[in-house]
């Protein structure tokens, strides 16, 4: 073996678990949502599928089309979404991974900012990315 052929399977390895790592790849994700969510909604549709579910506020929403027809109807057309904290665990044998995330939600022309929680289970594709496979998403009143 030479060394350039060493250092090429060294770097292979590095990227291999940096891809599986859950807290990198949650966090990727969740930074990949929410500014995808604040700034183009429909844009989330690639994320979901037809077997996807999400539950908003109470409400059981099932495939990504009827998914993202509730995500662009709310009552506000701009957001941003201000992340507090990201906790993720792997989930069973296929490889999945549970996302939980909170934080404040700014919607325009409001002075405060709502508190929110989402729960994200995430499924491996066999193209290798994940899709979202539940969604929970809850507004917090104290």
């Amino acid at each position: 073996m030479t060394k350039g052929s060493n250092a090429r399977r060294e770097r292979r390895r590095r990227t291999r678990e940096i891809e599986i790592d859950p807290d990198s790849l949650s966090k990727v994700f969740v930074e990949h949502y929410y500014s995808t969510f604040d700034t183009n909604r429909s844009g989330l549709a690639n994320l979901y599928q037809d077997s996807s579910m999400l539950t908003f506020e109470g409400q059981k929403i099932q495939g990504s089309q009827n998914i993202v027809a509730k995500l662009t109807s709310l009552p506000f057309q701009q957001c941003k979404h201000i992340i507090t904290t990201v906790d993720c665990q792997p989930s069973g044998p296929a490889g999945g991974m549970l996302v939980f995330v909170s934080g404040n939600l700014q919607l325009a022309g409001e002075q405060h900012a709502l508190r929110f929680s989402q729960m994200f289970h995430l499924m491996p594709t066999p193209q290798g990315s994940f899709y979202v496979y539940n969604d929970i998403f809850r507004l917090n009143y104290a």
